[in-house]
């Protein structure tokens, strides 16, 4: 506690709602660790949040310190940046509280929460609302970044549902946000990541969604060049209640075998309709498996938790693709093909419906375009991997650079690509830039895929 105090400390735990830990403290290593392994970081503080009030209060000891602040919800951030060394941690994590109107189809829920969570509680009223593809992912991480998820064909991006923001602000205010109330935070937010303020709560528009077709229609891999070019018109012509996803992964049984898939999920209700929907992917091949079915929302959600266990090593890569070719997926096969270890994966995202029918500079997120996102999974549970985990997914990412559109998404940006962060924001990085400056002009939130106030790069 170089810059902190033992009366700083106990200042800030004799106000705080919820609780601190420092290094000495039982609970403080558990507390310290995230999703991802490769992760080993030790603030000096860790503030374990209750409520608004005591992120404002942490905010204010990080400033008034000088120490980094890092900010974590509740779940993944495989970046890394959701832990300072040396400095002060904000952990929404305690904060859970999800509160479901349906009668306003709304759901309002603290920054703490996981999709999972959210999911669960919105279900009990037969709603839903987008929001990932693993339940384990925190809402307000993968929302500020923009919000990729099954249902945005036709409901659009977990910001194009969200209604408004509570904000604590750099200077530690407390803010609500919304069309109405600042709307130029509001904007920013909506895909600015956590460059503007810390999102204690998140209120969002609900829809009637009981269930879906979902699950995944799986080959072996000696088929993804074929698969893939069935895939790509396939994605042509989509109709809004119908996502696919297509994925290079192994087996989850242990036995190593590479497979290559397309993942569904159809949110009409007839299913008459959504079964005719599907049809061409169940009858391409054969298969070796179908796992198809019609299931309650908030399942499609879990159906490939088992490929992100807690504390595994991570480093992702990732970017928009302007094409997929043959060319391109040779490429994507032939780096599967030699992936080091069988939790390493490969993710092809297809943007379409409500999601691309929004202007780009509309909200901070500007990616409105159909096509694709490819992401880069290397994943390892020994650490003697660590070299060849992440070189294989430089590598990767290398050999498909002829293929990539200049363009990527925050929210899968990894810990060395500070150098992309004007590329993930396109025409909208001016207009952050100078926002950045007004609302955090020290730059306090800046362990972040950081927008540096004042500084315009293109």
């Amino acid at each position: 506690m170089d810059n902190l105090s033992v009366e700083q400390v106990e200042a800030f735990r004799a106000g705080c709602l919820g609780s601190a830990l420092v290094a000495e403290d039982p609970g403080y290593d558990d507390a310290r660790r995230i999703h991802n392994g490769l992760i080993d970081k030790h603030p000096a503080i860790i503030a374990r949040c209750g409520g608004p009030a005591d992120v404002a209060a942490a905010v204010r000891l990080g400033r008034h310190t000088g120490l980094e602040i890092s900010v974590r919800g509740g779940g993944h951030n495989v970046a890394g940046k959701a832990v300072t060394e040396g400095g002060v941690m904000i952990d929404l994590a305690p904060m859970k509280q999800v509160r479901v109107d349906p009668d306003a189809h709304t759901i309002t829920a603290e920054g703490g929460v996981t999709w999972g969570e959210l999911n669960e509680a919105a279900h009990v009223h037969g709603l839903a609302t987008t929001g990932g593809v693993i339940s384990t992912t925190g809402i307000a991480g993968l929302t500020l970044g923009g919000g990729i998820g099954w249902i945005m064909g036709r409901y659009g991006l977990a910001i194009d549902n969200l209604i408004s923001a509570q904000i604590v602000l750099a200077s530690g205010e407390i803010v609500t946000v919304s069309g109405d109330q600042d709307p130029d935070l509001f904007w920013a937010i909506r895909g600015g990541g956590g460059n503007f303020g810390v999102a204690t709560e998140l209120t969002y528009r609900a829809h009637a969604l009981p269930s879906v077709l979902g699950g995944a229609v799986i080959h072996p891999l000696p088929a993804a060049i074929e698969l893939l070019g069935f895939y790509r018109e396939f994605t042509a012509t989509l109709p809004d209640d119908l996502t696919a996803f297509a994925a290079f992964r192994h087996a989850p049984d242990g036995s190593g075998m590479k497979l290559c898939a397309v993942a569904l999920c159809h949110v009409g209700p007839d299913e008459s309709q959504a079964e005719a929907d599907i049809e061409a992917v169940r009858a391409f091949g054969p298969p070796v498996m179908d796992l198809v079915q019609r299931m309650p929302y908030p399942v499609v959600n879990t159906l490939v938790d088992d490929a992100f266990p807690r504390g595994t090593f991570n480093y992702w890569k990732s970017a928009f693709l302007t094409d997929l070719s043959e060319s391109a997926v040779a490429i994507l096969t032939d780096a599967f093909q030699n992936s080091p270890t069988t939790m390493c994966a490969l993710i092809i995202e297809n943007f379409h419906g409500a999601a691309t029918r929004v202007s780009p500079t509309a909200t901070a997120f500007p990616h409105r375009q159909p096509g694709y996102n490819c992401i880069i999974i290397s994943q390892w549970a020994d650490a003697a991997d660590t070299v060849a985990g992440t070189q294989w997914a430089r590598d990767t990412f290398d050999a498909l650079r002829p293929h990539m559109a200049d363009a990527a998404y925050v929210n899968y940006l990894d810990q060395d690509d500070a150098e992309r962060v004007a590329a993930a924001y396109g025409p909208n990085y001016p207009r952050l830039v100078e926002l950045k400056g007004r609302y955090d002009p020290d730059n306090t939130f800046r362990l972040n895929q950081n927008i540096v106030p004042g500084t315009r790069r293109r």
